[in-house]
């Protein structure tokens, strides 16, 4: 899921029913007429560029296109990261949602849980060209282990660690940073210069999520037991939240003020010269859209404690990507195989992709030049190598509200110039844990 993108707005319960009314568009024949031929389907489709009316201008065309080869039209709804969740849950609960629906990767087996998304097992993937077309990493994040998938992959990013050059050389900084340590240097460097070292997004609680779960690999935790048992508190968890909030407490490379910040308002502050440091994961689009030329940014992998993230050594992010489902109820699903079909086709792939600075999550869409720019190739890489999905599990989006506004307040904590110590994060995060539901 993007970083972008994405605070779920109140801590929800997904052991939810699901109604057995219709949802979609078309009539029980999947006509939306008395012609038998599939001709509507309804597509929530999420917020991948610097607006929504950037998203529809990309995504027209393209369903043009698919009516054309089909017959099928599509009905497009870009929806904000912001309205998303609480939008699908309740489209869960009501049956009245879209036919076909993107998702954050992360939400898989939350949603997965409510049984409203059709199953992906063998003869639903077979229909759109079988599940070895997707790369094992992309295939981690889309539904609980042992099950089969609740969606399938459709755009896939990871963090790196974004520097602007030109900051880095008026402060004197020969090379960009590949550990937390040389992070913490260049980032006091860059408060010599007057300016801030690295951008954080606060109220993000996604971001927050996302940051802090890398963090807890690295210090080996995972905040979640094997048998999917909430562990907000171990001593790995503790440590990565502290890192993450220190960097404005302790460290003071963070700029207060980013204890305030929400989706993508970092970004400014990069594009402008006023923070060296940014981690983030599409820059073509959001870069650009804050009047960045691509010269003007560099990028490395993201920190590790060792420098070196691959195969073997530390994780340094979480798969991060969009996911596209299908809701079991459909009236269409012929037409609702066929887009997803259409979506995760080679030419797609690419075209939306490139679009949206992500990588293709089908090996042979992913092998094409497009992708072997210096920044795509590190996202590929880190997907590869040293990336990992977050936990699986039904609760994982209350996780994601309830650590992520656990660390919102650590940040308040640390702007306001309050003390954050092992004990005052450790609170927060058992207080958070018992937010969870009880198993």
């Amino acid at each position: 899921m993007r970083t972008f993108r994405a605070a779920v707005t109140g801590a929800v319960t997904l052991s939810l029913a699901f109604a057995v009314t219709a949802c979609g568009g078309g009539t029980a024949d999947g006509s939306g007429g008395s012609d038998s031929r599939p001709r509507t389907l309804t597509y929530w489709a999420t917020n991948q560029g610097p607006s929504l009316e950037a998203d529809k201008r990309t995504l027209l065309p393209e369903l043009a296109k698919f009516e054309k080869s089909t017959g099928i039209k599509v009905e497009l709804e870009v929806i904000p990261w912001s309205d998303l969740l609480n939008r699908i849950l309740t489209a869960t609960t009501s049956g009245q949602g879209p036919d076909v629906l993107n998702i954050g990767n992360t939400w898989s087996a939350s949603l997965q849980s409510t049984g409203a998304l059709l199953p992906w097992d063998a003869k639903n993937f077979g229909a759109i060209g079988g599940k070895d077309r997707f790369v094992e990493s992309a295939l981690g994040s889309t539904g609980a282990p042992g099950q089969d998938p609740a969606a399938v992959p459709l755009y896939s990013m990871a963090y790196a660690l974004y520097y602007n050059k030109k900051m880095f050389a008026d402060a004197g900084i020969a090379k960009p940073p590949t550990t937390w340590d040389e992070v913490d240097a260049a980032g006091r460097r860059l408060r010599e210069d007057g300016k801030w070292g690295i951008g954080v997004e606060g109220s993000n609680l996604a971001n927050n999520i996302h940051q802090v779960f890398v963090l807890g690999k690295q210090h080996g935790a995972d905040f979640f037991t094997p048998d999917g048992k909430p562990d907000f508190t171990s001593d790995g968890a503790v440590a990565a939240v502290k890192q993450y909030v220190d960097l404005m407490g302790a460290s003071k490379i963070v700029a207060p003020g980013d204890a305030e910040y929400a989706q993508n308002q970092s970004l400014s502050d990069f594009a402008k010269n006023r923070t060296g440091m940014v981690l983030w994961q599409t820059p073509s689009q959001t870069f650009a859209a804050q009047g960045m030329k691509p010269e003007e940014w560099g990028v490395v992998p993201a920190p590790v404690p060792s420098g070196t993230p691959g195969s073997g050594t530390r994780t340094n992010s979480m798969v991060a990507g969009i996911n596209i489902s299908v809701f079991k109820n459909t009236r269409n699903l012929d037409g609702a195989l066929r887009f997803v079909k259409f979506m995760t086709g080679d030419e797609e792939q690419i075209l939306l992709n490139k679009t949206y600075g992500s990588v293709p999550p089908v090996k042979t869409a992913q092998a094409d030049a497009a992708f072997g720019t210096a920044s795509l190739a590190v996202i590929r890489d880190t997907l590869a190598t040293s990336a990992a999905a977050l936990p699986q599990v039904p609760e994982e989006s209350q996780f994601e509200t309830v650590v992520g506004t656990a660390v919102k307040k650590l940040f308040a904590d640390a702007a306001a110039g309050r003390p954050v110590t092992t004990e005052s994060v450790r609170a927060e995060l058992d207080k958070a844990q018992q937010q969870m539901p009880k198993k």
